[in-house]
This record gives C-alpha cells, structure tokens and sequence, in this order.
C-alpha cells in the first residue's frame, strides 16, 4: 500500500529473516501497514505468522532486515503503550478477578482506557468479579482481549483471537473489533478461518515458508487463483478435449460431474456450447479457499 508522505507506516517489515537452527522462519519479509488497516495474517502452521508477530512486538529480534513501528524500534512502540497485543500462550493468574487483573495491566500504561470500556468491548462486563484461572476457554480468551484493549493501543496485534470460541462468541468479538478499527487503530490479526479474513479484513496477507506470497483484497486473492470455476455433467461422456479450451487452466472429475477452472469463463462456456456440452451447467467464482491453496501449493512446488 502507498503511504502517505511523512506518515510512518503502523507496522514496516524490511528484509526481515529469522532463523532457528536450519529453518528459515522468515525468508526476507518486506511489509507496510498503514494507520488505520486491518490485515489478515493468513498462512499454514508453520509458515511464519507467529514469528512474524513476534518480531513485532520485539519479543525476538530479526537476524537480517528492520522491524519497526510507527517508525521506532518495537520495544520503544510497545513501552510507550502504542502496542496491544492478544497472543495464543498465556496463562491464566491465580486468585485474582477479571477486574483486578484489567485494572493493574491499565495501571501500568500512560493513557489506559477505562477498564469499565475494556469489559464493555470485550463482552465481559458480567465475569468482572469472576476469578480469572475458573473461567472457560472461550471466556479466558475475552479476558485476553481485554487486557490488550487496555493500554488503549493505536496497533492491536491478535495471534489467533477466536481460536477458542463459539460461533456466537466469535460474532461478539469481531463486532468489537470492528468498533475499535472504526476509531482509527490499526488492527493486524492472525487467523486459520479464511472467511474470517475475507470478512474482516481490509487486506489479506498470505505467508508461507516464511515468504509473502499475495498480498491484497479477498476479491484480488481469488482472481489469482484462476478466475472461475465451470462445471459440468459429464453424461456417460469422456473429458477428452476439455483441458484444451479456451482458458481452461486445469479440469478436475466429481462424481460424474467436470469441474473446469479457468481464466476466462465466458469463453470457456462458449467453446461448451459448440460441443453441445452444457448439460448441468454451472460458472462460480473462485474461493478464498481455492486461491489459499492454489498459493500455497505454488510456493510449496517453486521452493
């Protein structure tokens, strides 16, 4: 993305490469994140997401490149309360209330926002006396946004934030991230649910093997998985030929039916018709699902 002039970008990769032993964690990540954008971190176990945000928030240090936010070093974004982070392993705090816990995270930042808002947003008003270590997991993982919510934060940064939750809890979570991106912050979100990115996101940037290999809308992501896809019953007929029209990228047979992706659908389905092959037809755009994979396999093959 274009930033703008004499606006530092929220998050900035540069070159960034993180090794442990003979894995390459992060093979040369350059990245913006604009003020004010919600990206998707989207990638396969493994591919470097967690490494990603932990560069970020300067828990390590890359060994190649720059990582900055807001144009200063993490620890000096994270220390000035700029930074809010909600990560998959914490543990639990004995002993203590949610409000307890709210209350000394927001003591500890210059410009914390009220704990009552914190609760409020994260949907925990009502577990505010409840001991933190007898909560569920769905409900430890609100607690959890809330005390990244609590320093009031310009940057958010979520590993994984609905992993735990029940689909009306996940509903009540992005309805309040939603909220908090409307007020200018900048969101970054790691997630396993691609319609989750598709539906959330402003960007979606999809890393695997340690690489950025797309990085735009979910429209854009699944224009570069091939198109769309044209189905058609096969009838007790063969599927010789087929591979052979007009932008046809690929054919796949289900049950009974041929599944043809390709660039162009309009003169794919035209060519269909000339051989009187149109019975069951079907043209469906291609997936965020489709264009995941269709990435990665690609990443995997070129590596």
């Amino acid at each position: 993305m274009t930033k703008t002039t004499g606006t530092p970008p929220a998050v900035s990769f540069t070159g960034a490469v993180k090794t442990y032993g003979a894995v390459r964690a992060l093979d040369g990540i350059d990245l913006e994140i604009m003020p004010g954008e919600t990206v998707a971190l989207l990638g396969r176990n493994g591919a470097g997401k967690s490494t990603s945000i932990s560069l970020l928030l300067g828990l390590r240090e890359p060994d190649e490149g720059t990582v900055e936010l807001y144009g200063t070093p993490p620890e000096r974004a994270v220390r000035a309360g700029r930074v809010g982070a909600m990560l998959q392993e914490t543990r639990a705090v004995p002993r203590v209330t949610v409000r307890e816990l709210v209350s000394f995270v927001a003591g500890r930042y210059p410009e914390p926002m009220p704990v009552a808002r914190a609760l409020e947003l994260a949907g925990i008003t009502e577990l505010a006396g409840r001991r933190v270590d007898r909560l569920s997991g769905g409900q430890t993982q609100r607690v959890r946004f809330a005390v990244a919510l609590t320093g009031n934060p310009s940057l958010l940064v979520l590993d994984e934030p609905t992993a735990a939750l029940d689909v009306e809890a996940r509903h009540a979570f992005w309805n309040a991230m939603r909220t908090y991106a409307r007020q200018g912050h900048t969101v970054l979100f790691s997630t396993h649910y691609l319609e989750e990115a598709d539906a959330y996101a402003d960007r979606i940037v999809v890393i695997d093997r340690g690489r950025i290999v797309a990085d735009g809308t979910g429209e854009q992501l699944r224009r570069s998985a091939g198109g769309n896809l044209v189905s058609i019953d096969l009838a007790g007929r063969g599927t010789e030929g087929l591979t052979l029209l007009p932008g046809v990228r690929s054919l796949e047979v289900r049950g009974g039916r041929a599944l043809l992706r390709t660039d162009d659908s309009d003169a794919t389905v035209i060519a269909l018709a000339e051989l009187g092959a149109i019975r069951g037809l079907e043209v469906a755009p291609a997936s965020l699902d489709d264009a995941f994979l269709a990435l990665t396999a690609h990443e995997r093959e070129t590596v």
